[in-house]
């Protein structure tokens, strides 16, 4: 059974950076495709990046894109997110999940293995 436990998040103001961690535990989730998902309070939770195994395939949410670098070590099997240049709407709990089943989809649905969250607040 994989766990994912992330780490990193706080309070920042506008403008400053972050850095989240996700660390598996149970098995290796070196060959999963992995994502970053955030929620925002009374909103659906989004798409915010991802990243295919090999880290040879990454994609953005527009919303984040050239300000947050999704990256992973497969030795430590941790998944990070550099977030720079914060803005307030960026405020949400972050998750992060591992792809088991191959879907390689920008969909929560298509996410088997789920952290419990970090929470990540931007002042203005």
């Amino acid at each position: 059974q994989v766990q994912l436990v992330e780490s990193g998040g706080g309070l920042v103001q506008a403008g400053g950076s972050l850095r989240l961690s996700c660390a598996a535990s149970g098995r290796t989730v070196s060959t999963y495709a992995m994502g970053w998902f955030r929620q925002a309070p009374g909103k659906e939770r989004e798409f915010v990046a991802r990243i295919s195994g090999s880290g040879r395939l990454i994609d953005y949410a527009d919303s984040v894109k050239g300000r947050f670098t999704i990256s992973r070590d497969n030795a430590k099997d941790t998944l990070y997110l550099q977030m720079n240049s914060l803005k307030p709407e960026d405020t949400a709990v972050y998750y992060c999940a591992a792809d088991s089943r191959a879907r390689w989809s920008l969909r929560t649905s298509g996410y088997d293995i789920w952290g419990q969250g970090a929470q990540v607040t931007v002042s203005s």
